[in-house]
Order: C-alpha cells, then sequence, then structure tokens
C-alpha cells in the first residue's frame, strides 16, 4: 500500500468535486498539444484522491467482508491503481511523451477496473451474513456513484487523446470533428430516438432468441430532440428498463402489443430542476446549474404491472432479497435465475440472467445512478393488473 494514500484520502471531499463543464473545459477535439497537457493534469488532479477514498470506503467495511475473494480483488485493484498513479504527481504533464505514457496507464487502469460491479455484487451476496444490509446499500450507493464519475474523468481524457493525436503529427483532420458532435465521449447532440433504436436491436435480439418473439417498439413524442449527455450512460439505462419492459410484455402474454416510448423536451422556461445542489465525493450529484436543458423518457409496457407486495422493494440491491436457491445458482455459475429475487426481475416478473449483472440484482440500482449522476432520476408508476409506465429524466450536460 503506497505510504501516501493516507494523505491523499484526507483531502476534502470539495476539492474532488466533479462539475459539469469541467470535463469538456478543454475544447473540442482535436487538441492543441497544450490543452491535451491540461486534460492530462486535470485527470491527475483528481484520481488519485478519489481512488484513495475507494480504498478508505473498503477498508471501513467489516474485516470478515474485506477478506472476500470478490471484495478483496477490488481493494488490491484499487490500491494497485493508486500506487500507479502516484509517481506521476511528483511532476507536471509537459511534454507529448509523458503524456503518451500517462493515457497509456490510463487505458489500462480503466481495463483493470471493467468489472468492478459484477465482481462487488457477488461479493457482497457471500457477505450478506456478515453485514447490515442498510450498511452494503450505503457502501454501494456511494461508490457506485463514485465510481461512475472516475471512470467518466478517466475514458475523457483517453478520448480526447485519441480524437486529436498531435504526437501523430495532427493526423486527425479537424474538418472531421467539425461534422462530430462528441467531446471526449461526450456527444453534445445525441438524439435520446438513437440511442432508444440502439436498445431495441440488442433487447430484441436476447428476447427473441430466449423466447421466439419480440414485442415492437414505438417512438412518439419529439422524436428529433438532441441533448448533451453520455452516450454509454444512457445506453446502460435504456438498456436496463427496455429488458425489464419487454420480458414482461412476453411473459404476460401480450407480445402483440407494442411498448410505447414517449420522449419530450423539458421547455426552455421550465428546466429539470435538479435532484441535488452538492457534488460530494460519496453521492457525486453534480451542482445546480443554470439553464440546463432536459428531456424526459417515458417508457410503457403492457405487461401486467408490479405487485404491490414487491413494488417497494425495486431499488433493493440483491442481497437484500436473494433468495438461498439464486445464492446456490450464483455460486455454481448457474443461469438460472430465481423470479421476483432481485429489482431487474421483480419490475417483469420473470426470472434468469442474461447478462453479468442481470441476475445479481444491480440493473434498475444502477440505471437510476447513472440518471441521478448528472441530476435526473427514474420514476416508475406501477398499474397492477394491466402495465407499468416508467419515467426517466435527464439533464443534459450544457447548452
Amino acid at each position: 500500500m503506497p505510504k501516501r494514500d493516507g494523505n491523499v484520502s484526507q483531502t476534502s471531499d470539495t476539492t474532488i468535486a466533479l462539475r459539469q463543464g469541467a470535463v469538456v473545459s478543454h475544447g473540442r477535439p482535436p487538441l492543441p498539444a497544450e490543452a491535451l497537457y491540461a486534460s492530462a493534469n486535470f485527470t491527475l488532479s483528481l484520481l488519485p484522491i478519489r481512488l484513495a477514498h475507494r480504498i478508505q470506503s473498503l477498508r471501513n467495511l467489516p474485516f470478515i467482508v474485506v477478506s472476500n475473494p470478490h471484495i478483496a480483488q477490488i481493494y488490491n485493484n484499487y490500491v494497485h491503481s493508486l500506487s500507479t498513479l502516484l509517481p506521476y504527481q511528483e511532476r507536471r504533464i509537459s511534454n507529448l511523451e509523458d503524456e503518451i505514457q500517462f493515457t497509456e496507464v490510463m487505458a489500462d487502469l480503466v481495463q483493470t477496473h471493467s468489472n468492478t460491479i459484477p465482481i462487488l455484487a457477488r461479493g457482497f451476496l457471500e457477505c450478506r451474513k456478515y453485514i447490515n444490509p442498510r450498511d452494503v446499500t450505503r457502501f454501494l450507493d456511494e461508490h457506485l456513484r463514485a465510481r461512475i464519475g472516475t471512470r467518466l474523468i478517466a475514458e475523457q481524457h483517453i478520448a480526447l487523446h485519441l480524437s486529436s493525436k498531435p504526437h501523430n503529427g495532427g493526423a486527425t483532420s479537424p474538418q472531421e470533428h467539425d461534422q462530430s458532435g462528441y467531446v471526449g465521449v461526450i456527444d453534445t447532440a445525441l438524439r435520446p430516438a438513437d440511442i432508444v433504436r440502439q436498445c431495441e436491436t440488442f433487447v430484441g435480439e436476447i428476447c427473441e432468441l430466449r423466447y421466439g418473439v419480440r414485442p415492437a417498439v414505438v417512438i412518439n413524442g419529439q422524436a428529433d430532440t438532441r441533448m448533451t449527455h453520455v452516450p454509454t450512460h444512457l445506453e446502460y439505462i435504456i438498456t436496463e428498463l427496455l429488458k425489464n419492459a419487454f420480458r414482461a410484455t412476453v411473459e404476460s402474454g401480450k407480445e402483440r402489443d407494442p411498448i410505447e416510448v414517449t420522449i419530450a423536451a423539458a421547455p426552455d422556461d421550465d428546466q429539470i430542476a435538479p435532484l441535488a445542489t452538492n457534488a460530494l465525493d460519496g453521492n457525486n450529484r453534480v451542482p445546480d446549474t443554470a439553464s440546463i436543458p432536459g428531456v424526459t423518457i417515458r417508457i410503457r409496457d403492457r405487461g401486467g404491472g408490479i405487485s404491490p407486495e414487491v413494488l417497494p422493494s425495486i431499488w433493493a440491491y440483491s442481497f437484500t432479497t436473494f433468495a438461498d436457491e439464486l445464492s446456490r445458482d450464483i455460486g455454481s455459475d448457474s443461469n438460472a435465475g430465481n423470479g421476483n429475487a432481485d429489482a431487474l426481475n421483480a419490475i417483469s416478473g420473470a426470472g434468469g440472467n442474461s447478462s453479468s449483472l442481470a441476475g445479481l440484482g444491480y440493473g434498475l440500482p444502477l440505471g437510476r445512478a447513472y440518471a441521478e449522476y448528472f441530476g435526473g432520476g427514474i420514476q416508475v408508476q406501477s398499474l397492477w393488473g394491466w402495465g407499468t409506465d416508467v419515467y426517466l429524466k435527464l439533464r443534459g450536460l450544457g447548452k
């Protein structure tokens, strides 16, 4: 463990708040060398502190929990990442050679942490007897939100590096980027309708493979609406919500009834209000900024709705509701699930896991974390015996 992590982790949370404008403050690519160095140093100023906070948070868990092989793996990954980045804090990145080396290191670290969530999920499932469920919920809420910001910072610099490449003699064409709305991983001209269609294709193929049928998706409302957002965040959220809607629709025998997706842009004089006004390292909700355009997406299905007994628990992480059979299934790497065992299955009334997280009950809670990160949210309205309306509210990252 690096000796300096104690000092780093003691840095005030207010110094590492991630604000909306910060991730796009270096300009539109291709960036000149000096702007690329500024992006690298900005990234380096935040990541070690954030990693140290994650390490400290893991250390605060009971020893028997941290000793679990899955959670210990995540702890060691964070320690390794912090050890790798600390030497770079001794100097500023001011030349192409250092910037290239730093970006390569960042890419390796992003890959190292790519499976953090499913590994943590399995670890906490195995340790559910040794820790209070409320403590795990508190830890996961903080950890997952902090991870979203940390990964966004790292991936933003990597994307700026790849789209600029001044070390290649300016091989990237400015005209090419003028036609693109991307600033790093952020799309300044994102059409939610396009994301819905992409996710529909993906989820529809899975549904048809498993059930032999797939319901249609109808998009209405303001389908041409554009906003500034992170496409990968929206893709994850829409995928999870469509999986629930597809599964509920098919298993209730209503596959001939289309799933309706309505897109509505907030008027300029009635912006979506943020869910929080403080940007803390723990909750990582971005502070209020004026005139941020918002979009609301409603996903409506005829899948029978969610029973009143199950509805209160749909946002709970899997460890609070998993049955013993599902625990044994996961322990044996089985694909079989337990019908209403977790948030993802509860909303659709179907068992099974079609992804690394689907059978672990993190689908809806993590989707909500992505939505809330930039001041949005998810609300579920269930009409038991008929269907479900899910409202996804998004705030753009700026005009």
